[in-house]
């Protein structure tokens, strides 16, 4: 199959997943989208891979914090995005962590174009600013959310086949009538790169990381999470009597907020931008705690990736989430602490912290489960061979059919 991964975001696994569909004998291409800022995968093939990444929307900006502007950029990254498939001429997509702009303008493209479509369903778009609409959005976002609820529908409508990340989707698709083309693959971290290290590594000793215990959040920082918890957190574990030092490795509107709030509250902060992917595992490595956040209202149709990343890592983690969520779930099965978003829960919070630092045997015992998890539940093998055959499953007759990486002889009538 001529295959392309359009991942928005350039996260790792999907990344991961597009090496090992090009393992298997596929032609790949990875794509991006260059001009959204965040922390990106390994985004370069290695030696003897054939997989082809290439970025979209190279030399572009989007404004992250002014909504209705950001929609417009939207629309401009849909055309790039509209160019750069009738260059690659596919013959299947495959879509992840797509804007709902860019999205409604791909799925018509591919419609016209008769190629088929797997949308890859990382986020609810709609529901998230539905539910934050009148709170920390003005309740005008609540007809953009209907505006968006339409285009995901439409774009959902029209997927050959759709996989969602947990079974909270499904009645979404149920209400929109797509719920018979749903396949449910949670998400995963790639263990290969993502493994566990010294704390006292290189890069926590560049960072003077390596003689002071932390707290470290590494990722985005957006609508679906409050900031200012994170520096609440630390102050709170330091008013148990442990010194601990915040980290933060972010780039956007939180920055300012977080440092704002650590100069507030006199809480030690480490504020860091964006660090390159193959300094990830020692960036994770150096916090004594990583720290998860998800605002009440997104648990249902979010599962923060950057926890999966966590348990890889090896590294005991503290979430500050809504407890039904599929991650908290995986937090708590490793020996972590999962308490809701709400101020109420930093004196719990920090005592579990408080605890656990104090005990370095548990700090070393609570990683050691963590990586234990990722193990068991981040197999590649079995998430590759679901997307393989949902990949081959919409492809057209005419398209030459693989199976399990090897191509099948095409017999052509009277020859």
């Amino acid at each position: 199959m001529r295959v392309l991964v359009f991942d928005f975001s350039g996260h790792p696994f999907q990344a991961q997943l597009s090496r090992e569909l090009g393992r298997r004998g596929h032609d790949v291409t990875h794509a991006w989208c260059d001009a959204y800022v965040s922390g990106h995968g390994r985004l370069e093939a290695g030696p003897g891979e054939t997989v082809r990444f290439e970025p979209v929307s190279v030399g572009r900006t989007i404004a992250k914090t002014s909504y209705l502007r950001r929609s417009l950029q939207e629309l401009r990254l849909g055309v790039d995005l509209v160019r750069f498939v009738r260059r690659a001429r596919p013959d299947v997509v495959l879509v992840s962590t797509t804007p709902v702009p860019m999205l409604v303008m791909l799925a018509a493209t591919l419609w016209l174009r008769r190629t088929p479509w797997v949308l890859w369903h990382q986020d609810v778009q709609a529901v998230a600013v539905a539910r934050l609409a009148g709170t920390k959005l003005s309740p005008i976002f609540g007809a953009l959310a209907r505006a968006l609820e339409w285009g995901e529908r439409w774009g959902s409508r029209r997927a050959a086949a759709i996989v969602v990340i947990t079974e909270a989707f499904r009645s979404v698709h149920e209400k929109w009538g797509t719920a018979d083309k749903v396949t449910v693959i949670p998400n995963w971290a790639p263990l290969d790169e993502i493994s566990p290290r010294p704390r006292d590594n290189d890069w926590a000793v560049t960072q003077g990381l390596d003689e002071e215990q932390t707290l470290l959040y590494s990722g985005t920082l957006g609508l679906k999470h409050d900031p200012e918890l994170l520096v609440e957190l630390a102050a709170a574990v330091r008013a148990q009597g442990t010194p601990v030092r915040l980290v933060v490795v972010n780039e956007g509107p939180a920055v300012p907020v977080v440092r704002a709030a650590a100069a507030r509250l006199s809480v030690p902060l480490s504020l860091l931008p964006f660090q390159p992917y193959a300094d990830l595992p020692d960036v994770l490595a150096s916090g004594d705690l990583l720290v998860v956040l998800l605002e009440q209202d997104a648990g249902e149709f979010s599962v923060p990736s950057k926890t999966l990343s966590y348990l890889a890592a090896g590294r005991p983690v503290l979430g500050l989430m809504p407890p039904e969520n599929l991650a908290a779930g995986l937090v708590l099965d490793a020996g972590g602490f999962i308490a809701p978003p709400l101020c109420s829960s930093l004196g719990p919070a920090a005592l579990w912290a408080d605890q656990v630092l104090r005990d370095p045997a548990r700090l070393a015992q609570l990683g050691a489960e963590s990586r234990l998890l990722a193990e068991k539940e981040f197999a590649l093998e079995g998430c590759a061979d679901q997307f393989e055959s949902i990949l081959d499953s919409v492809l057209p007759t005419s398209v030459l059919p693989f199976r399990r990486g090897r191509a099948r002889p095409f017999a052509l009538s009277g020859k």
